[in-house]
């Protein structure tokens, strides 16, 4: 047992009295971890939305080239495995301008078709509006309402003054409505072209870009694309596949029940349906609206009810079994990655948000992959060798079930180049 004798003197007078001051801590002061951790996921956070708050200026200030850019590679997505196809028998330049002439002249023709019927039906779509605008005249006179003509004339006669009071403000729209279709035009060359380089050309646009990189970055980023290249592949075709049933099947049931403007209206599905649950919802509001002003309400809820079927097998049947795990979003996820998209871009960005969450999704998961598998346990160093000698940007994963992309060669090779 030790005694005050065997006591170090040092510790002796290390140990201060019961009434002395305890001493100061030398250095920094002391931050509770609860503090610590909260400032670091808040200047972290902060960082990010500063990011994206960034990327969303330089998006709306370059629109008019990124919007054409990006549409590019969605149609890309979609066309590339028919380019890849005919590919083997010719060039593959004289291919992929071969498949885009050739889509151009399809959606040209269906464009001019829905505009002969759109033409042709309007007027008597007309007469039934005008038809029906008097039957709600003579309803408000005599319903519950009970609103007497002088009164509805002064309230007709009020729109009219609002909308010569606004007239400055129409004619300035639609000198924006030019503007805006210069834009448009300027775009689809710009989609034009684009497409047809990635569809030709693609795996060098691909390998110029990742040497950008740094040499040890290449190999992660270039397997992110690649999953990523997948995922909106599956996507852009299993969403046409869907808009194009959702179409049809819209179209043909407004036409069965004599509703006007069933070929135009299906179209307008199959356009509004490239916008997830949104697009849908408004464009079947629509075809219900023109069956009620033309065939009244009975009609109008019949073409209601072939609206909430075809949507109904469109969420629970088509897209679970086309879209698969490959693009697997949360619906939430969904929500708010339209509402951010429409805010940052209108309805273009509303168009893209989906596609853009779902590969950017895959491409984390894939980075995130290589630090650790799918258990949360970290793989061993030796299993990504990203040392020395990595493969080179133009190599093609020539695993058994991958997909080529036009950002690669689509495994024909650079012979034809």
């Amino acid at each position: 047992m030790a005694t005050s004798s065997d006591r170090s003197p040092h510790l002796e007078a290390t140990v201060p009295a019961d009434d002395a001051p305890l001493p100061t801590p030398a250095g920094p002061v002391w931050v509770s971890p609860g503090v610590r951790t909260a400032s670091e996921w808040t200047w972290r956070l902060g960082v990010i939305a500063l990011a994206l708050y960034g990327l969303s200026k330089v998006f709306r200030e370059f629109s008019n080239i990124i919007v054409p850019l990006v549409i590019a590679l969605l149609l890309a997505a979609l066309l590339y495995p028919l380019v890849d196809r005919l590919a083997r028998a010719i060039p593959r330049g004289l291919s992929a301008l071969a498949v885009l002439l050739g889509t151009l002249a399809v959606v040209i023709g269906l464009f001019a078709l829905v505009g002969q019927q759109a033409a042709s039906g309007f007027p008597e779509l007309r007469d039934q509006a005008a038809a029906g605008l008097e039957d709600v005249r003579t309803w408000l006179r005599t319903g519950p309402l009970n609103i007497n003509a002088d009164a509805l004339a002064g309230y007709v006669s009020k729109a009219e003054k609002a909308a010569k009071d606004n007239q400055s403000t129409l004619v300035s729209g639609a000198l924006g409505l030019a503007t805006t279709a210069t834009h448009l035009a300027e775009g689809f060359f710009i989609a034009l072209f684009a497409a047809f380089f990635f569809l030709s050309s693609g795996h060098r646009i691909w390998a110029w870009l990742l040497r950008i990189g740094p040499e040890r970055a290449q190999r992660p980023i270039d397997d992110a694309a690649r999953s990523g290249w997948v995922t909106l592949s599956h996507y852009v075709r299993a969403t046409l596949l869907v808009a194009l049933i959702d179409g049809i099947g819209i179209g043909v049931g407004a036409a069965l029940l004599g509703v006007p403007l069933a070929l135009p209206l299906g179209v307008l599905v199959f356009l509004g349906a490239f916008i997830p649950i949104v697009g849908a919802l408004v464009t079947g509001a629509l075809a219900v609206l023109v069956a009620l002003v033309a065939n009244g309400p009975v009609i109008a809820l019949a073409v209601a009810g072939v609206v909430l079927l075809v949507q109904q097998i469109e969420s629970h049947v088509l897209q679970p079994f086309l879209l698969g795990r490959a693009v697997d979003v949360h619906p939430l996820a969904v929500i708010l990655a339209i509402a951010t998209g429409a805010t940052v871009a209108g309805i273009v960005g509303a168009l893209f948000a989906v596609p853009a969450a779902a590969v950017g999704n895959t491409m984390i998961t894939s980075l995130a992959g290589r630090h650790g598998g799918g258990s949360g346990e970290p793989r061993e160093p030796e299993a990504e060798p990203l040392g020395a000698d990595p493969p080179p940007p133009t190599d093609v994963d020539k695993t058994p079930g991958s997909e080529p992309s036009p950002l690669t060669d689509g495994g024909n090779g650079d012979k034809r180049h």
